[in-house]
Order: structure tokens, then C-alpha cells, then sequence
């Protein structure tokens, strides 16, 4: 996984509007970026929902945020348009992105294991170095998280 003083990997990913986002264009602002397992499921909305609700308090703290997951651009879409987010969602499908940030793992439920997305979030400096990661994602708080470090 990332780790604090890593440089932010490029990459490229398709938003919820189909629209592509490049790493290199997010450098010069501070930079959160979020993944989640998936969207419209309760969890990953309370997330979602907290940093929405927050949004402004962010970006006053110089945030620009972006969230991923596994999904597709249709239920990112579907996702982004339900709840009106003011950030883009990026579908990752190929699990490129994940797999660059560590993020896809090996995960037990229920005594059953499977690969999936381990719910972390990223801060960066406007130089894309890691600043924090946030392992322990709390979703209900997970905006006074990022504004605490």
C-alpha cells in the first residue's frame, strides 16, 4: 500500500460523466482521494454522503477530493447523480488505479476469502507527496478525519 511520502502515481481514470481525469492535472492543490468498495451500498454512502455534507469546510481547507472504486462508469453515474456530489467519482473496472495504490487486497468475511477493495483514504500536498493515510476510514466522520491531520 502507499505509504506517507510517496509521490502520487499517475494514472488515468474515467469519471462518472465518462469523461477522463489524469493524475498530473490534480498536482498544485492539496489532494484527498478516497476509495471505497462500492457505491450505493450503506457504508460506502455514509462515506460518501459525510464528505458531500463537508465538502465546502474541505475545500476551504484547500482540498480538492476524488473518489474510486471497482465500479462501473454507469453505477458511478447512478452513484453521483442520486446524491449530487460536488467531486468526481472514477470507475475502475481494470482495478489499474487500486492496484497502484495498494488498495486491492485480500479480504476475509465470514470465513470466506476474496479480493477487494480495502476502504483507505490519501491525502497529498499540492506536490503529490503523501501526507497521511487514513486506514481506519470511520464513514460517519470520515471528513473530520481529514481535516483533524
Amino acid at each position: 500500500m502507499l505509504k506517507v511520502g510517496d509521490k502520487l502515481p499517475q494514472f488515468e481514470g474515467t469519471n462518472q460523466d465518462g469523461e477522463t481525469v489524469n493524475s498530473e492535472k490534480l498536482i498544485g492543490k492539496k489532494l484527498v482521494i478516497f476509495f471505497y468498495p462500492q457505491a450505493n451500498t450503506p457504508t460506502c454512502t455514509v462515506e460518501a454522503c459525510n464528505l458531500s455534507d463537508n465538502y465546502s469546510q474541505l475545500e476551504k481547507a484547500g482540498f480538492q477530493l476524488l473518489g474510486i472504486s471497482g465500479d462501473t462508469i454507469k453505477k458511478q453515474k447512478n452513484f453521483h447523480s442520486k446524491f449530487a456530489f460536488p467531486y468526481d467519482l472514477i470507475a475502475d473496472e481494470s482495478h489499474e488505479v487500486l492496484e497502484k495504490f495498494g488498495v486491492w487486497q485480500e479480504k476475509k468475511t465470514f470465513g470466506k476469502t476474496y479480493m477487494g477493495i480495502v476502504r483507505t483514504t490519501f491525502i497529498f500536498d499540492e506536490n503529490g507527496v503523501c501526507t497521511r493515510v487514513i486506514e481506519k476510514v470511520t464513514s460517519k466522520t470520515a471528513a473530520e478525519q481529514i481535516l483533524e491531520g
